[in-house]
């Protein structure tokens, strides 16, 4: 039996709002202060955000995308769709830097509207695009949304983290981005050779967390329940994402993760990462 799909769009109006929240109590200071974004203040992931906001609308209402995205790359390769990722969202970031943050927080706040109002029009279970990190297969368009909310969720978080501020960690607003990110697992083990039916098990301790397993057959594939495992990796909330998004390197924190079983399984789950860009 298939897990289950990951409803987020009923989370994004709350999201949004957390976000619009902690914009509006920053000092000019807190805007300038840097961020775990190489290179990005506070204030270029808010431009950043406003940029995602307009492209999921763009192409959910719209049916657009940005014409220019490919040019001169080979987006069929992934370091060709990485290069065209950072290049766009470079080339925003920069040309933003001219509006001002009260400009930017009225923007957002007509964005976040009509992107809520946008997604509940969507089938949440037709086929869309790849959840490159997830597989080269065709997503349902809940995955879609769950990857979004994923870094909608991240950037946030990481403006909070810049600025002193909690974070949004209590389990209905965490919980879907580390159930998403554990989608990525059989991903991550697609080249692990292991006996069919070896099973490897992701354990997020804390409030947010839960259980994932990856059962062999044919492929590796999540399953809901499974009685044994012959690797089981375990980890606290906190450190689980910000280590799937590289916010900090696997050997920064090994101390604080448990593997039990043959770590060769738990290696491709320990260096797994859960965004593109």
């Amino acid at each position: 039996m298939a897990l289950p799909a990951i409803d987020v769009v009923d989370l994004f109006p709350d999201e949004r709002a957390g976000l619009l929240e902690v914009l509006e109590s920053l000092t000019a200071e807190d805007w300038e202060l840097p961020t775990v974004c190489p290179d990005w203040s506070v204030k270029d992931i808010a431009l950043h955000l406003l940029g995602d906001e307009i492209g999921m609308i763009s192409n959910w209402r719209d049916g657009h995308r940005n014409p220019h995205f490919a040019d001169g790359l080979d987006i069929s390769s992934w370091d060709g769709l990485l290069t065209a990722i950072d290049r766009q969202n470079a080339l925003w970031v920069g040309a933003m830097r001219r509006m001002s943050a009260p400009l930017l927080i009225q923007v957002l706040r007509i964005t976040s509207g009509e992107l809520v109002t946008t997604l509940k029009t969507i089938d949440p279970n037709q086929l869309s695009g790849p959840v490159d990190w997830a597989g080269p297969e065709p997503a349902p368009t809940w995955m879609q949304f769950a990857r979004e909310y994923t870094e909608y969720w991240i950037h946030q978080q990481q403006i909070r983290d810049a600025t002193g501020r909690p974070g949004l960690t209590d389990r209905r607003r965490l919980h879907p981005v580390l159930d998403a990110f554990a989608r990525a697992i059989p991903h991550a083990l697609r080249n692990t050779t292991a006996p069919t039916g070896t099973a490897v098990r992701l354990v997020i301790t804390g409030e947010a967390g839960g259980t994932w397993t990856a059962i062999r057959d044919d492929r590796w594939e999540l399953l809901p329940e499974h009685p044994t495992a012959a690797t089981t990796v375990t980890m606290d909330q906190d450190i689980a994402w910000r280590l799937f998004t590289k916010g900090i390197r696997p050997d920064d924190f090994r101390d604080r993760v448990t593997i039990d079983g043959d770590p060769t399984l738990a290696e491709p789950i320990l260096q797994m990462v859960t965004i593109l860009a």
